[in-house]
Parts: structure tokens; C-alpha cells; sequence
């Protein structure tokens, strides 16, 4: 009997349904969930025909201006187990991950499926993660993830990820992974996420609370006892572009001139005009926090920060503290995520001023 892959159509809705009913009790994608899939989202849905009747399917989800897949689904009809389909799913899902241009392939797997686990590390998937109470009747599932372009031996992944709590606090959710991957007794708690950012904040922006400036971060790290850098592409108040209202533009000048003010009271090591080399700060043991444009995520033109966790010759990998559920995302979607050398240099310029900056933090010496 002869297998067809193809991409799913809205037509294929019922199947795909009566496909979800036979092969999960929990965890269903709804009839609304498989429409997007198929008309909108960054994804492929991808189905395996036998003999005109509907016998499988995966989905991948594409996470935009990076270089990360994610295995969100599979299923094989009970009738259509112990011919390959999974295999042959599971290949041809990586390969139109390849032609996205990406170089990472992850997924869930429940603890007590060893079937599909054994599938996966028998095609190169490795466990990197264990998440309890993951699934809705809270059994637990293993992170797997497979380098699909060449293979890397080993990788950083001892920064904790932090979600930021509100739309404007991504510049102290990046300093709290930052000073928890330096300290590691060191609790993340919304209470300080939310004091760094009364620190910190321009008070204003385009629209909303203001975001967290450069300087402003820097000397929160300051207050906290670490060693910090200080890299800027140009000095003077910053994000004034954005603002429209002279009144809120004069505010933002006042709260830059009294960081400038504090900075020169502190030992903040500040450099202008400099380039970013990460694999030296890295190195040294810095924890950098950069600020993106977020257009090329999420197609928003905000600033941004995100934590830089590695980086090897192809990549830069990112903790993005702004999980954004709206495209199905989890946290764990926004951990160690691989983007090109190439899409990060443009990433992080933002505005018409190409605005480059840096906050990284080190441990102090003893003294």
C-alpha cells in the first residue's frame, strides 16, 4: 500500500480530529488549534495518507528569526503502527525544518512512553531536560534535542531561565538569570524583578511603561555587588526617537543625566563605540544581557533584552525572558535558542540609530 506525504489542508480537519481522539486522552489540539496550524501559523502540519485515508501526522512550529524547530505533535493511526510511518514522519519533518533554515530540532516526550523515546534517541535526539507536571494529568515529560546541521559536543545550559512576569520587565528578567547563573544559591523572584525595574526604568517609551535603560540596569547589577561592563555604540539618552511628546522626552533626559551622575560614582566599566566579543566575555565568565529589536521575533519594533548563554562558531544561543503564548510557546521554547551570527548582528541593532548595547555582569573577586 502506497504512503502519501503531504501538507495538511483545511479539508483534512475531520480526520485530523478522529486521528486526536484514537492516539491521546489528554493534551488534544482543538479543531480551532489545527485551523491555525494550517492557515497561519509559522509551522508545518504535515499528513501521511494511506489508500485515501488519513494514517499520521507531525507538526513542527518555527520559531521566527532563529534557528529552532519544535516537534509540537505526532500521531499514527492504531491501524498504521508497526509500518514506519513515525520514522518516515519524523525524517521528512527534519528535513523541511533544514529548507526553514534551521539547525536545532526539539521535542516532548512523556516518561512513560518509552516506545517513542527509544524512536527518537535511535534517530539522534538526546536528553537534555526533565520537566515535572507537564502534561495535563500532570505526568512528566524529557526535552529532547537533536543538531540536525553538524553536531556540537557540548554547550553551556547552566543559566536558569526566567520568564518576565509583565510586558515591561525584560531588562530585570535578564539581570535576575544573570546574577542566578553567578550565584547559584541565588533566588529569581518577581518581588526583585519588580524593584529592578523601579531602578532602572526610562520611565517612558513608545507606549505602555517605560523599559529599562542600559545605564539603569548596569548600576542595579552595581548595587548588587557584582563586576559590571557597560557597552554602548553611542552616549546621550537613549530611545528618544520613539517618544513624540516633548514633555516625556525631557523626563527621559533628567533620568539619564541622574544615572550618568550615579555611574561616574560607581566602578561600572563603561566603554562607547566598542564591538561585542562574546566568545572572550563568555570566556572570562561575563553573563551578558543584550538589547534586540524585537521586529525580527515577534515583527513588534521594541526594544528588547534578552541573556546570551553561549555561543560557538554558528550561533548565538539566547534565554528570552518574554514567552510568548500566542504562538504556543512554553518556557522552555525560549531557552538556549540557536540564532545565526548573522540574524543577531542585525537583531541587535535597534532603531535608526543602529543602537548597540551592553549590560555584563561578573563575579567580584574576594577581596
Amino acid at each position: 500500500m502506497h504512503t502519501v506525504f503531504r501538507s495538511a489542508v483545511v479539508e483534512d480537519l475531520p480526520a485530523l480530529l478522529a486521528l486526536e481522539t484514537h492516539c491521546f486522552t489528554t493534551d488534544r489540539l482543538t479543531r480551532r488549534s489545527f485551523q491555525w496550524m494550517i492557515t497561519r501559523a509559522h509551522a508545518q502540519l504535515m499528513v501521511a495518507e494511506r489508500d485515501g485515508q488519513l494514517a499520521g501526522y507531525a507538526l513542527v512550529l518555527f520559531h521566527r528569526g532563529t534557528s529552532l524547530a519544535r516537534l509540537y505533535s505526532i500521531a499514527i493511526a492504531p491501524e498504521a503502527r508497526g509500518l514506519g510511518l513515525g520514522k518516515q514522519l519524523l525524517q521528512r519533518i527534519e528535513a523541511c525544518a533544514l529548507e526553514h533554515d534551521c539547525a536545532y530540532l526539539r521535542l516532548e516526550v512523556r516518561t512513560d512512553n518509552p516506545a517513542a523515546i527509544a524512536l527518537y534517541e535511535k534517530h539522534g535526539y538526546r536528553r537534555f531536560a526533565l520537566i515535572h507536571d507537564y502534561y495535563e494529568d500532570h505526568a512528566d515529560a524529557l526535552r529532547l534535542e537533536k543538531r540536525i546541521l553538524q553536531h556540537r559536543d557540548s554547550r553551556n545550559i547552566n543559566v536558569a531561565h526566567y520568564q518576565q512576569t509583565t510586558d515591561f520587565t525584560c531588562g530585570p528578567a535578564c539581570l535576575l538569570m544573570a546574577m542566578g547563573a553567578l550565584q547559584a544559591d541565588r533566588l529569581l523572584e518577581r518581588r526583585e524583578e519588580l524593584q529592578i525595574w523601579r531602578e532602572a526604568t526610562t520611565v517612558f517609551m513608545t507606549s505602555g511603561h517605560g523599559g529599562c535603560s542600559p545605564q539603569g540596569l548596569a548600576l542595579a547589577a552595581w548595587r548588587r555587588g557584582f563586576r559590571v561592563q557597560l557597552q554602548l555604540s553611542v552616549n546621550g539618552p537613549l530611545f528618544l526617537d520613539g517618544v513624540r511628546d516633548e514633555h516625556k522626552k525631557d523626563v527621559m533626559r533628567l533620568v539619564h543625566e541622574e544615572f550618568t551622575a550615579q555611574l561616574r560614582d560607581s566602578d561600572v566599566e563603561q566603554s562607547i563605540g566598542t564591538t561585542l566579543d562574546l566568545p572572550r566575555l563568555l570566556d572570562a565568565g561575563g553573563q551578558p544581557l543584550v538589547l534586540i529589536s524585537s521586529y525580527r521575533l515577534t515583527r513588534s519594533k521594541s526594544p528588547h533584552w534578552v541573556m546570551v548563554t553561549d555561543c560557538d562558531d554558528e550561533f548565538v544561543y539566547l534565554h528570552d525572558p518574554d514567552v510568548d503564548h500566542s504562538q504556543h510557546r512554553q518556557p522552555i521554547d525560549c531557552q538556549h535558542v540557536p540564532v545565526s551570527h548573522g540574524e543577531f548582528d542585525k537583531m541587535c541593532r535597534f532603531g535608526r540609530g543602529k543602537l548597540r548595547a551592553a549590560v555584563v555582569l561578573y563575579a567580584r573577586a574576594p577581596a
